[in-house]
């Protein structure tokens, strides 16, 4: 899944790299790009693809979030998502708080909260932000944190 990611990330380097040139050539397509950087729409463009936050992996079906790197969200009671995320572990995001990460809790952090900038009652994040998973049904959820999180912890 990485491999066309990878390759966006060369050619983005690649092109920046061309754009720090001394040659006039260079200077005047950097010049070009600095006046499109005033119309939102590329700037807007522009940051995603240096962020990565434009990435989408094909994860199946589901929510338009589903493979996308989820952005910093404003979260009522924690601050800001991207906060939460530095611990290098999986992040349920549960609006509802009714869900529960039993048998994946040495993997996955469960944060109960609620943002008015998300539109889905919760996020399964994978460690590199990517949603992995939305919706309310528990048992649903159970159905994929082994796809990315491995067989669940016993109970002792």
């Amino acid at each position: 899944e990485r491999h066309p990611v990878a390759a966006d990330v060369l050619n983005n380097t690649r092109a920046q790299m061309v754009l720090l040139s001394t040659e006039p050539g260079p200077q005047a397509v950097r010049r070009l790009v600095s006046e499109l950087m005033d119309f939102e729409d590329v700037n807007r463009y522009l940051t995603e693809k240096i962020v990565a936050i434009g990435i989408r992996y094909d994860f199946g079906e589901g929510h338009e979030l589903l493979g996308r790197r989820m952005r910093d969200l404003a979260l009522k009671q924690h601050g800001r998502l991207y906060e939460l995320t530095r611990t290098g572990r999986g992040l349920l995001l549960d609006q509802t708080g009714r869900l529960s990460v039993t048998g994946w809790a040495d993997r996955v952090d469960h944060v109960v909260d609620v943002s008015e900038e998300l539109d889905v009652p919760a996020v399964l994040l994978r460690p590199d932000g990517h949603v992995a998973w939305t919706g309310e049904e528990q048992q649903d959820l159970l159905d994929h944190l082994p796809r990315w999180f491995g067989t669940a912890a016993s109970r002792t």
